[in-house]
């Protein structure tokens, strides 16, 4: 079994603040980074450093090189990553004292992704293998289009959220959200539970909803619930623990893991995460997410 990553690659400027730049303010930062991130570098580098093997796929431009470098030296193949004209996509991330954070997306060469690379790309893939794509991209209709007439399994982190409406979600065989996206997806009403909401509109989709500090819980698909909690850490940067958490989850379900086994990987992986500053770079590897794990018991 392989795993296609389609997504982006971005260049990250990280801000550390006393806290969020607020309207009409000049702040002073405390220091400055540059790192290599993006929602799919980062997922790609945990599904390799959970144990899988991980090919990704998107557009590179200008000033891309410490991206596929980094890639490749986390043993991601890089053959189907298609170079561009134009500058590389790249964020500008302000990081607060409680490691909070707020991130500008500029998409560059990711929104050059064409639904022709895409059949083109796919097609080197068979039934059962699994696809993960994040909204940085363009066309991504049209590879969850090529994707399902492919046969392979399609997992979405559905961020940024815009435009998620107009994907066809309903052929997703796991859809990552935090409780927000949950919210927005599911048309919970009031005081509506919104997993039983969310699974209720995409019943054929295994959803994984996260909480923070609190866990995560997967959801739907005619299976009963299987809940996960959060293990403690102390916050220096949140960035990358999303992309991490789903990188390890599907790493260790490609590896034959059952779910409950799978979730408690991912939730120590994204523990170890957000104790480290930066994306691509605070992402464990197996080894230090099973020596966590025995310390535990």
């Amino acid at each position: 079994m392989k795993i296609l990553n389609f997504g982006s690659l971005n260049l990250d400027y990280i801000y550390r603040v006393p806290h969020f730049v607020r309207p009409g303010e000049t702040l002073t930062c405390l220091s400055r980074e540059t790192a290599c991130g993006g929602k799919g570098l980062n997922q790609s580098i945990a599904l390799a450093r959970s144990g899988a093997t991980v090919y990704h796929a998107g557009c590179i431009g200008a000033g891309c090189e410490p991206l596929v470098a980094m890639l490749r030296d986390n043993g991601v193949e890089t053959s189907d990553l298609q170079p561009v004209l134009g500058e590389n996509g790249h964020t500008v991330i302000q990081v607060n004292d409680e490691g909070e954070n707020c991130i500008i997306y500029y998409p560059g060469s990711n929104g050059k992704v064409t639904p022709e690379q895409a059949r083109k790309t796919i097609a080197h893939y068979d039934a059962g293998d699994i696809i993960a794509l994040q909204n940085e991209i363009s066309s991504m209709g049209a590879i969850m289009q090529e994707a399902h007439a492919r046969g392979m399994r399609i997992a979405l982190n559905p961020s940024p959220m815009a435009g998620c409406e107009a994907l066809p979600l309903e052929l997703c065989d796991w859809l990552f959200v935090n409780e927000n996206e949950a919210r927005a997806l599911s048309g919970a009403e009031g005081d509506e539970d919104v997993e039983e909401a969310i699974a209720r509109r995409f019943p054929a989709t295994r959803v994984i909803v996260t909480r923070g500090s609190k866990g995560a819980a997967a959801v739907g698909a005619g299976k009963p619930r299987v809940w996960q909690d959060a293990f403690p850490a102390k916050a220096v940067d949140t960035t990358a623990a999303g992309d991490t958490f789903e990188g390890f989850f599907l790493g260790r379900v490609a590896a034959g893991d059952d779910e409950q086994t799978a979730l408690r990987c991912a939730a120590m992986a994204a523990s170890i995460a957000v104790s480290r500053p930066g994306a691509g770079p605070s992402i464990p590897t197996l080894e230090e997410v099973i020596e966590a794990l025995k310390a535990r018991g």
